[in-house]
């Protein structure tokens, strides 16, 4: 790979994450809040990149040769191969072409936020806590399922009380023919993903599938259901009315 191949590599790579976090893609990735360094960081590999092109195709001057015994000029690097021996030339290996793959994914075939395949083969993520403040004003109230969860099973429901609340995720299928609905976190990207999960109780509608996004509205239940995949507590919510709602952008829950 010479020169000018590595700046097209760079323009390539940079222009991928640039347009992954410029159209809103890169939040099936990475924590919204990552976005400007993303942005930063695909900005200074196309500049790297058109400046690496611009170096190398700027008009540069014939080299001066050497004169030899005969007062010809000798070119000091004629015969000399750009191969060093070991499959690469002077501008590096052809391993370096690989660089391209996450760009082909990035712009051909984008893989989609992780949902209930990736859930299903995940233990529900709770974090212990001992103290909760009050609910904010309103009804319902809107929480995100790690705020439902961890209320329903470290502080057994009595921080929720009566008050309707308003949750949204996707359907899956859960144990004990149950269905659930579940949501991503995530610290930092989705290699640190785990879900979170809701049993839904109550009557639901007809032709539930997985991946599909609800809005539940309902109260605390006291039932509980352990997760097959780690034992953890998967709490219920009493539910009374289901909305199918889009798909929304910011997928994960952080």
């Amino acid at each position: 790979m010479n020169r000018q191949a590595q700046a097209v590599v760079l323009l390539l790579v940079g222009g991928a994450v640039l347009r992954a976090s410029l159209t809103g893609q890169y939040l099936n990735y990475v924590k919204p809040s990552l976005q400007p360094y993303l942005v930063l960081s695909g900005a200074i590999l196309v500049l790297a990149g058109i400046f690496t092109l611009w170096f190398e195709l700027r008009p540069r001057p014939a080299p001066a040769g050497k004169a030899d015994g005969d007062g010809h000029g000798h070119d000091p690097h004629a015969g000399h191969s750009d191969d060093d021996g070991h499959g690469h030339g002077v501008g590096g290996p052809r391993v370096a072409w690989l660089l391209l793959a996450p760009v082909i994914g990035l712009l051909l075939v984008a893989p989609p936020a992780l949902g209930s395949y990736a859930a299903g083969r995940s233990g529900s993520a709770l974090v212990a806590k001992s103290d909760f403040a009050p609910l904010p004003a309103g009804d319902p109230v809107k929480l995100t399922m790690l705020d439902y969860a961890s209320r329903a099973v470290f502080d057994q429901g009595v921080s929720l009380g009566e008050r309707r609340v308003q949750l949204s995720g996707f359907a899956m299928h859960g144990p004990e023919s149950s269905w659930l609905l579940a949501r991503m976190m995530v610290s930092c990207c989705a290699a640190d993903a785990r879900p979170v999960k809701v049993a839904l109780g109550g009557e639901l509608p007809g032709g539930l599938a997985e991946e599909q996004w609800l809005q539940v509205t309902g109260k605390y239940s006291g039932r509980e259901i352990k997760d097959t995949v780690n034992g953890e507590t998967i709490p219920f919510i009493e539910v009374s009315e289901v909305t199918l709602i889009p798909v929304p952008a910011e997928q994960y829950e952080s």
